[in-house]
């Protein structure tokens, strides 16, 4: 059997993580390691923090050594390009798609996925989607496309971001649409690589979701996503009451959270998807 591993690559600064921590949330990064151990058990990771002082970019020949690459979420906004280490990280990805490594990447991730191919970011003029985005759309190249193999038509999926593609790269396809973010998600093939990528969160379950939520009551209550402090703290205990019992109907029915967000095999198919059809294709071609 092949050897599989895999670069990391999570851009969140120091403070963040702690933030993140601090709330009870897994780091981004923690919560990617979960997923290759079930999708693809045995390999090996190594985890970038390029937003930490000094840390040393990988060189194009050390991409090479990497069956795939992982994108996590990130705060930073990727058209800050006074940001050292946005312009350092869209190099990274640049440098993917030279090499031909294939890459994976959730919210941050699916704008790096545009930017270093091309397209465009800006902020979303409707503001933050939040908790859980609803009704996303397949495309009809979306129905088709081996990211979405066993995946509902129509679904909702955990999301947390405030940016949204604009213009899509040459080499982008759009997959995944809803009414609050047009781009949900989109396969780029740019130079030797693809890179395939989604808005929302398939990394995250409802106790994540629900430690987001803590960790980013600061910003929530203010944008009126909860009316006060005591108004959130019940909305997470019924997300974190369903995690712990998810056949709780009546939860269920108050949240309007079925198994497209509660079951692992169909919120996580993307990511299973990107190892089968991407990731072994290539590691057995080398």
């Amino acid at each position: 059997m092949p050897d599989y591993r895999f670069l990391i690559i999570d851009g969140y600064s120091k403070k963040s993580r702690d933030d993140l921590e601090a709330a009870g949330m897994c780091l981004a990064c923690t919560l990617y390691v979960k997923l290759l151990e079930r999708y693809c058990p045995g390999c090996a990771y190594d985890i970038l923090l390029p937003t930490d002082p000094d840390v040393e970019m990988p060189k194009p020949a050390d991409l090479e050594a990497y069956s795939g690459i992982i994108w996590t979420g990130c705060n930073l906004t990727i058209y800050d390009l006074t940001h050292p280490s946005v312009v350092k990280q869209i190099q990274l990805a640049q440098e993917a798609y030279e090499v031909g490594v294939p890459s994976f990447g959730s919210c941050w991730g699916i704008q790096m996925a545009a930017v270093a191919a091309g397209g465009e970011v800006q902020a979303n003029p409707k503001g933050r989607e939040m908790g859980i985005a609803r009704k996303i759309l397949l495309t009809p190249e979306g129905r088709h496309h081996p990211m979405y193999e066993g995946k509902p038509p129509v679904f909702n999926a955990f999301i947390s971001h405030e940016d949204h593609i604009t213009q899509l790269p040459p080499g982008g396809v759009l997959l995944a649409s809803n009414d609050f973010t047009h781009v949900q998600a989109i396969a780029v093939t740019h130079k030797k690589g693809t890179f395939w990528g989604v808005q929302y969160h398939p990394e995250y379950d409802l106790h994540e979701m629900a430690r987001l939520i803590v960790a980013r009551e600061n910003k929530l209550v203010p944008l009126g996503f909860f009316t006060d402090h005591d108004d959130l703290v019940q909305y997470v205990d019924k997300l974190e009451t369903l995690f712990a019992h998810p056949d709780r109907k009546d939860l269920r029915w108050q949240l309007d959270i079925d198994d497209d967000v509660l079951s692992d095999a169909i919120r996580q198919c993307e990511f299973a998807n990107w190892i089968k059809n991407l990731v072994v294709p290539y590691v057995e071609s080398s």
